[in-house]
């Protein structure tokens, strides 16, 4: 690997101890899809706005920077799948679009999560009502886009802190076996798609393990899993380098793939007892801008912080390319994050690559230069 002095100087965040040819020489258009383009994919989340292509700006970075995508929520259950029987696919077919006109590989997201799903499962009591619901939803979603879109999130977050099996309606109502049979009704709907188990803080050594259990349960009755998904919501100057490397290799062994789904790392406090990423998590402000020190703009030594987790994450997914197979950003820029309102709502962070205005951060060089 390069020396880590040498990619800050080239990248432009530090100055003293660099020599000229170390400074930055990119191109006025620097690309992480082309700068990666022999290693894995780049990708972002996608919302409404980018895929009806509302703000030129943000869509002609989105188009520079990407080869691949995930929506951020017209995918889910609530949106896609409103109603007993009925479906909305207005948004998700506008996004196979916008993917084919852009050349921009589609991870859809997600067919079985505990949440955003439909008002009318509250009422639903019996388990053979479930059973039909499951069923129906995963063939139809994943039928539809068989071959149109890369990859499926097929089962999403269906574990707790310590590996055991959340306790979902899903569990609940069709027991354990329910990830399995997930997985074979997608093979059996998408056999054009690629498959994919999702979660948050499965590079931890406890949650790892029940996400290990699940690929191995799944090979094991002879159903298709493709890869595995790690979140990558991550804390500045506490990224968890070892536990992910540890992960990538683990998951390596199973033969499986291994992206990471939804990165970014946040710079602001957390209020939060551990690297929590459940959506239904929330936290009070407490007051005197104690969780959101940055409101008027964030100092150089953060940026530089971030530069730095940035680069040494990429060092080490770029050390197991041959298991890596995606990086997605979970946002475009700054102010489209989903950490400006979670866990805390209205606070201003700054956890991504590209800032409030879709300028480049010290973090974007400290990624595209280790690739000069």
């Amino acid at each position: 690997m390069k020396d880590f002095l040498a990619i800050l100087c080239v990248a432009g965040i530090v100055a003293s101890g660099c020599s000229s040819s170390q400074k930055s020489n990119s191109s006025s258009s620097p690309s992480l899809k082309d700068a990666y383009k022999n290693d894995f994919l780049i990708g972002t989340a996608l919302n409404n706005s980018h895929i009806l292509e509302r703000d030129s700006v943000a869509n002609n970075l989105i188009k520079q920077q990407f080869n691949a995508a995930t929506p951020e929520n017209i995918m889910k259950a609530e949106v896609i799948h409103p109603g007993w029987d009925t479906y909305n696919f207005d948004m998700a077919d506008k996004l196979v679009e916008y993917g084919k006109k852009n050349n921009i590989k589609i991870n859809a997201h997600t067919l079985i999560w505990h949440s955003q799903l439909p008002s009318f499962i509250r009422g639903i009591k019996s388990a053979d009502s479930i059973k039909t619901y499951f069923e129906n939803h995963i063939t139809t979603v994943a039928s539809r886009y068989d071959g149109k879109v890369y990859s499926w999130d097929v089962v999403n977050e269906a574990l707790n802190e310590d590996g055991t099996m959340r306790n979902s309606v899903f569990l609940q109502k069709l027991g354990p076996d329910y990830i399995v049979e997930a997985f074979r009704l997608a093979q059996k709907a998408a056999p054009n798609t690629l498959l994919y188990y999702n979660d948050y803080n499965i590079e931890s050594p406890k949650k790892r393990a029940g996400a290990l259990d699940i690929v191995k349960k799944i090979q094991a009755a002879g159903v298709r899993i493709d890869g595995v998904g790690i979140q990558g919501h991550w804390h500045l100057g506490t990224v968890p380098y070892q536990h992910i490397e540890e992960s990538i290799e683990a998951f390596g062994k199973l033969g499986v793939k291994v992206m990471f789904t939804e990165l970014d790392i946040s710079v602001l406090p957390n209020p939060l007892r551990g690297n929590v990423a459940d959506v239904g998590s929330r936290a009070d402000n407490n007051g005197a801008n104690r969780g959101n020190p940055y409101v008027s703009g964030v100092p150089d030594s953060v940026q530089n912080a971030l530069a730095a987790d940035y680069a040494k994450l990429f060092q080490l997914f770029l050390k197991h390319k041959d298991k890596v197979s995606r990086v997605t950003f979970w946002g475009v820029e700054d102010g489209g994050s989903w950490l400006n309102d979670f866990p805390v709502r209205g606070r201003t962070n700054y956890p991504l690559l590209f800032d409030r205005k879709f300028n480049r951060k010290p973090a974007f060089y400290s990624v595209y230069n280790l690739k000069k």
